[in-house]
């Protein structure tokens, strides 16, 4: 999986030299990411109000224990240049909940699987690995939201077609994750589509993102369905792509990101205020900007809201 990772790295890393005593960046025409382990991240300062409402078995650890999937492409939660230290803008939303909860963050690593084993067992303390609230999930565990989960539509740069309806897929050649969420909406849309006349949409299945892109570039495929936080980033850094549409994640309900903790361990109410304090000084904005996610920011965090919902 690091390899894979790496791969895709390579792909935004290429169009920018790298001087072995500074750090390494990704930089586009609107993006400018530092991708080694000296990160400098965003800090805040600890909030004695909110930190005292922390249940005492995690106030008195003196750390926050946050789990969370490190198999991701940037700018979620993926590896630095050293392949070894976690960075992302989850990793930097976990460190300033942290300090405003004045808490020690210990960032682990884990599988998307063993991620709710170890908040089932309480390994962890809370998870941040882009983690969309479900009427399903929210039977196990309590939910503070701080993104939108959004899916883009990822094209090569500098063409005129959008994608606003699913009329706008019909014909078009699209690649997508299998078994994702995002393959299910972009199958339904192609069976209506052909249920109203139209061409179907052809749909094509790559087992790396840097595959993604080449496809792109090399025009076998019109287009890429994934999440928004990866197409972003990677149009904002290789400056060859460009996001053509955006849509919810939930399809008919908007999904949002939200920090996980294990039901009832009084943990939430803390965290929710933490990132409301967060949105309010404009930390939040901050973090969010630092990697091309401004779009995904929400007014403030909800505990437990309407998830996406049970199939």
């Amino acid at each position: 999986m690091r390899k894979t990772l790496l791969a895709a790295l390579i792909l935004v890393l290429a169009a920018c030299g790298t001087a072995e005593s500074e750090p390494a960046t990704s930089g586009g025409a609107n993006l400018n990411v530092n991708l080694g382990p000296g990160q400098n991240r965003v800090t805040a300062a600890k909030d004695d109000k909110i930190a005292s409402k922390v249940p005492e078995k995690f106030r008195t650890k003196g750390e926050l224990v946050i789990g969370g999937d490190a198999g991701t492409a940037p700018p979620l939660r993926f590896y630095a240049t050293d392949d070894r230290t976690v960075i992302g803008v989850e990793t930097d939303i976990a460190t300033l909940i942290a300090d405003v909860l004045g808490l020690k963050p210990r960032l682990e690593i884990s599988s998307w699987e063993n991620l709710f084993v170890g908040l089932d067992s309480g390994a962890y303390d809370l998870g941040l690995s882009n983690i969309t609230v479900t009427e399903a999930r929210k039977e196990k565990y309590d939910f503070a939201t701080y993104r939108l989960d959004t899916l883009a539509f990822e094209a090569k740069k500098g063409g005129s077609w959008k994608v606003a309806k699913p009329e706008d897929v019909a014909g078009k050649v699209i690649a997508v994750s299998s078994g994702t969420n995002q393959e299910k909406i972009l199958v339904d849309w192609s069976t209506k589509n052909v249920a109203a006349g139209l061409p179907a949409t052809d749909i094509k299945y790559f087992q790396k993102s840097s595959d993604y892109y080449l496809a792109l570039q090399s025009g076998r495929i019109d287009a890429y369905l994934g999440p928004n936080p990866t197409s972003a980033y990677h149009a904002a850094t290789s400056g060859q792509t460009e996001v053509i549409g955006n849509f919810s994640g939930g399809a008919t309900v908007q999904g949002k990101i939200a920090a996980t903790t294990k039901k009832d361990s009084g943990l939430v109410g803390p965290v929710q205020e933490a990132l409301n304090q967060l949105i309010a000084n404009g930390k939040y904005a901050e973090v969010l900007k630092r990697w091309g996610l401004s779009d995904e920011a929400v007014p403030t965090s909800e505990i437990n809201p309407q998830g996406l919902p049970k199939t």
